[in-house]
């Protein structure tokens, strides 16, 4: 029996740029919208945030002769205003063949249908939605225009960064830091060393990861890195969950509170996925940021 691909689903305002028909949606309504898009349907769609991980992702199967990885397009277009979004994928040669057109309704409903391992969107009650049903899945936040992403652009190499707390791990930790400070989450820490942090919300997500890394001896098409606030001695628990897992990331930036804009720029990130808006916005000049609107951070 062949593995399941690494399966990932993305919506179609993710996967293009979208916002000259959602502007005609919002000012003119749902008549004009599905008009404008008929109207243009063989006018290709500019490729959007998360186009670029895409475009890499697929381009894994050319190394392979099995498919290895697998893109679900999943939209709230219904299939007529949609074939603009296909038509599309086309034009840009990308290996995209399964959607879900939910006419006005949220896909996230079939994310566990089609076995995704993440879900990427732009839409964030969906993204909600799809992590309190136990999904990986993460709001990609408008890029930063002013910045360059050159860097990343120069390899097919697809570079994953991820916070720790709330994202990889549980907002175990993150609790404590909130409600009683630096000081008290330092000893807490400290204290469980040796105890393996509880998984979180991309904990399945970069253990698929890690399978199709295994695939490859040798030119990895896929590096990860871990970005977190953390610094020593918190640092020990971090290292030891990661080991009780069975889990490894190739990079670990343990960054005592610094900002981690630069390095996400250093390590040249394609995607950059963190439970605090705030850094995903500081993130946006250099990399595609994916909020993970889930625990204590976002409860505000």
């Amino acid at each position: 029996m062949k593995p399941k691909p690494l399966t990932v689903a993305i919506s179609s305002r993710a996967l293009f740029d979208l916002r000259e028909s959602n502007a005609v949606y919002e000012e003119q309504g749902l008549e004009a919208y599905r008009r404008f898009q008929i109207d243009n349907e063989d006018q290709p769609l500019a490729p959007g945030e998360g186009f670029l991980f895409v475009k890499k992702l697929l381009n894994i199967n050319r190394l392979s002769e099995n498919r290895k990885v697998d893109v679900i397009l999943l939209s709230r277009n219904s299939a007529d205003t949609g074939l603009r979004v296909f038509n599309s994928i086309q034009h840009h040669g990308l290996d995209v063949t399964k959607a879900a057109f939910c006419g006005g309704e949220s896909p996230y409903r079939y994310v566990n249908a089609f076995e995704c391992d993440l879900f990427l969107s732009t839409h964030g009650p969906d993204v909600r939605h799809a992590l309190e049903h136990g999904v990986a899945a993460a709001n990609l936040l408008p890029a930063d225009q002013a910045g360059s992403k050159s860097e990343r652009r120069g390899t097919d190499q697809l570079r994953l960064a991820f916070d720790g707390d709330a994202v990889l791990f549980s907002d175990q930790a993150e609790k404590i830091f909130q409600k009683e400070g630096l000081d008290a989450f330092a000893a807490a820490e400290e204290a469980d060393a040796t105890k393996p942090l509880p998984g979180g919300p991309f904990k399945s997500f970069l253990g698929a990861l890690q399978d199709l890394q295994q695939e490859f001896e040798r030119d990895c098409p896929i590096r990860t890195v871990l970005v977190t606030a953390r610094e020593a001695p918190a640092h020990e628990r971090v290292i030891r969950t990661l080991r009780a897992w069975n889990i490894r990331l190739d990079e670990s930036l343990f960054l005592g509170g610094m900002s981690k804009a630069e390095f996400l720029k250093a390590f040249a990130a394609d995607v950059f996925f963190d439970d605090q808006a705030q850094h995903c916005q500081a993130a946006a000049a250099h990399t595609s940021a994916g909020h993970v609107p889930i625990g204590v951070a976002n409860e505000r």
